[in-house]
């Protein structure tokens, strides 16, 4: 019985020796559905008013507190990061899409017009209204 038990854990150390591929996959797993989650949660949760042009001298939304805007662009550009890798080939992910709504997180000048235009593109806007719909969410409005 003893050499039983000693051989399985022979096995299981040469098993998990090997498990360097298996490790890079369950990450790369875990942080693909992780991404795809988050991005889907910023997504839902824009208004569908977000992206409409400011009339000149309109008055700007209030700005959160600094705890909060401060933790909102390390998640930006922490969604960016992760974005660039999923954009790889061979890296699970929805790599763009999670470097725009990073983008859309961290605050910057001329992030404005910058938002606009990728988000405006129809085949990123499509995507994004139907993500929306599936939740129950209006369609972002562009004009």
């Amino acid at each position: 019985m003893e050499a039983s038990v000693g051989d399985f854990v022979a096995h299981f150390g040469k098993w998990l020796a090997k498990g360097g591929l298996w490790l890079g996959v369950g990450i790369s797993l875990v942080l693909a559905i992780g991404s795809i989650a988050l991005v889907a949660l910023v997504v839902v949760q824009w208004s569908p008013d977000h992206f409409k042009l400011r009339l000149p001298g309109a008055p700007d939304p209030e700005p959160p507190h600094p705890v909060a805007r401060v933790a909102k662009n390390a998640g930006g550009v922490l969604l960016v990061l992760l974005g660039m890798v999923m954009a790889l080939p061979g890296i699970p992910g929805q790599g763009i899409l999670t470097m725009i709504v990073g983008l859309t997180m961290i605050d910057f000048p001329g992030k404005r017009g910058l938002e606009r235009r990728l988000i405006g593109r129809p085949h990123i806007l499509h995507a994004i209204n139907r993500l929306r719909a599936r939740f129950g969410r209006a369609p972002l409005e562009m004009g």
